[in-house]
C-alpha cells in the first residue's frame, strides 16, 4: 500500500513539472547596450574590489571603496533602467517529445543536407521551432523573416534560444 501511495505522490509531482522557458533579450539602441555592460562591469569590478579588501584595511581606504562601489550600483541601477526601457524579450518553453518529432516530420532535410549529417531542413525548420517554442505567440512567417533580414549574430541567438531550451537537462544521474 505504500508504495501505492509514494508513486501516487512521485507521479503527482511529476505531472506538475513545468517545462523550461528560455529568454531572449534583443536590445534597439547598441549604445544603451554598451553603457548598460560597461556598468555592469564596474559595479562587478567594484564589488570584487570591496570583497577582496583585507578585513584590517584603513577605514578610510574602506570608506572610499564602498562609496565607489555603491556608485557603480547606482550607476548600474540607471543603466538597467534604459537598457530595459530599450529591449525586447522573447521567450521560449521547450516542447514534448512528439512536437519536436512532428515538425522534423515535416520539414525533413534535402538528400544533400541529410548526407551532411542534418536531421531537418535548414532553411524550414528553424522557423517553425521557433514559433511552436514561442511563449509569445510568434508566427512561423515572422520567424523567417527575422532569421533572414537580421544581422547573423542576432538571428543565430534567436535559433540558440528556441533550440538550447530544447535542451535543457533537469536531471541529476548518479547512485541513488
Amino acid at each position: 500500500m505504500s508504495s501505492t501511495t509514494t508513486w501516487d505522490a512521485l507521479e503527482k509531482r511529476l505531472d506538475n513539472v513545468k517545462k523550461p522557458v528560455q529568454a531572449f533579450r534583443l536590445c534597439d539602441d547598441t549604445d544603451v547596450r554598451a553603457r548598460y555592460l560597461a556598468a555592469k562591469r564596474e559595479a562587478e569590478q567594484a564589488d570584487a574590489y570591496l570583497d577582496g579588501l583585507a578585513k584590517d584595511a584603513d577605514p578610510g581606504a574602506r570608506a572610499l571603496v564602498e562609496q565607489q562601489a555603491k556608485k557603480a550600483k547606482t550607476e548600474l541601477a540607471a543603466a538597467q533602467k534604459e537598457y530595459d526601457a530599450h529591449t525586447i524579450v522573447l521567450r521560449f518553453q521547450g516542447l514534448e517529445r512528439d512536437q519536436i518529432k512532428d515538425l522534423m516530420a515535416k520539414h525533413p532535410p534535402s538528400e544533400e543536407e541529410e548526407a551532411d549529417g542534418s536531421d531537418w531542413d535548414q532553411d524550414t525548420f528553424p522557423p517553425a521551432l521557433i514559433a511552436a517554442a514561442s511563449v509569445d505567440g510568434m508566427p512561423e512567417e515572422a520567424a523567417a523573416r527575422y532569421l533572414k533580414s537580421w544581422l547573423p549574430s542576432d538571428a543565430q541567438d534567436l535559433w540558440n534560444a528556441a533550440w538550447s531550451v530544447q535542451n535543457t537537462r533537469r536531471t541529476d544521474l548518479g547512485k541513488g
